[in-house]
């Protein structure tokens, strides 16, 4: 049976060793003493199945992500002087940045 990635993330440790079971792989060896996270790369490995990443679309994500590391600069320097009411400005603003980011996930 063929499996994507998504589907092995949210089957059961006990589902996934029985997965195991039936491949024979050297990824795979020693598959009753490997933890959930473990046993997911090991069967994909085996599999030849890729992770697929999310794609954002509609904002530039590389101008957002630079924004909020000069952000995190400030943010130290805000901590550095105890500043707090810029502190939080600047916390609310990361997070917002971050939610643009996420929203736009797809």
């Amino acid at each position: 049976m063929e499996y994507t990635y998504e589907q092995l993330k949210h089957k059961t440790v006990v589902e996934l060793r029985e997965i195991a079971k039936g491949i024979e792989h050297e990824a795979v060896q020693g598959y009753t003493q490997l933890n959930k996270e473990h046993l997911i790369v090991a069967i994909s490995k085996a599999l030849g199945i890729k992770h697929e990443h999310h794609d954002v679309v509609g904002v530039d994500k590389a101008s957002i992500k630079a924004r909020i590391r000069e952000l995190k600069k400030k943010r130290e320097e805000a901590l550095a002087a105890h500043d707090h009411d810029q502190l939080k400005v600047v916390r609310r603003t990361i997070h917002r940045l971050k939610r643009q980011i996420h929203r736009a996930t797809v």
